[in-house]
């Protein structure tokens, strides 16, 4: 990237966002700060942020509605911050299109690992076309993932995907018939060792079978569960 990394830091309490401005500004990254979601918003879709970082309770509008109505506008990657406790609001999170989140009280120093790790994921798909010059449609029978235009059809009919479904199925159907446990899923996908949930995967996974059930139901019989090892891609070839 030819400039620092910007970074929106959307929380209510002022002491946690001067916390984790602090520590990202110290790796270098351009940080803007937002005390509610109506303000946060607002500068989400006025400014190309590379991530951002969101909490879901707060004030004028929570995390999940600015999450909802910036999906309508740009992929931004988001990060919910969440409390103990709100498993339903982070699967909520995901389902309007978050990328990941982090559970309170967290480290800073996780912060910035999580907000890193996703950096690389958003800039190694940017040049994904330079890495793969032959590569840049895969086609098998239902589903069509087009690398140089960050699309997927199934039956030939576009699925709306978050930036990390999108890259889970491009992973998975990288490598047909090979099946990854959910802890390599989460370390090459969202690229950490630690603080991971396994639960994000098969998060993930629900989502995108359903998106892609809703569009051809053949399609998402190709993400296979493999009970007790995780999941894989399964072609037929009939």
């Amino acid at each position: 990237m030819n400039e620092n990394p910007k970074i929106l830091v959307v929380d209510d309490e002022d002491r946690i966002r001067r916390l984790v401005k602090m520590y990202l500004e110290k790796e270098d990254f351009i940080v803007e700060e937002a005390g509610d979601g109506k303000e946060a918003l607002e500068l989400a879709l006025d400014t190309d942020f590379d991530v951002i970082l969101l909490d879901i309770m707060m004030p004028e509008m929570d995390g999940i509605e600015v999450t909802k109505e910036l999906r309508k506008e740009k992929m931004t990657p988001i990060i919910m911050l969440t409390a103990k406790g709100e498993e339903s609001n982070r699967v909520q999170g995901f389902e309007v299109g978050s990328d990941d989140y982090i559970v309170k009280p967290f480290s800073p120093r996780e912060v910035v690992l999580r907000v890193k790790a996703v950096l690389r994921r958003v800039t190694s798909s940017k040049y994904n076309e330079t890495d793969k010059p032959t590569k840049n449609l895969i086609v098998f029978p239902h589903l069509t993932i087009d690398y140089d235009a960050h699309r997927v059809t199934a039956d030939g009919i576009e699925v709306s995907l978050t930036p990390k479904e999108y890259e889970l199925l491009c992973f998975l159907a990288e490598a047909p018939d090979k099946v990854f446990s959910r802890e390599v899923l989460l370390k090459e996908v969202w690229e950490y060792e630690f603080f991971g949930d396994l639960r994000t995967v098969d998060t993930h996974v629900k989502r995108l079978r359903e998106k892609l059930n809703h569009v051809s139901k053949q399609a998402a019989d190709m993400i296979v569960t493999v009970w007790g090892v995780g999941y894989k891609f399964e072609v037929d070839d009939a």
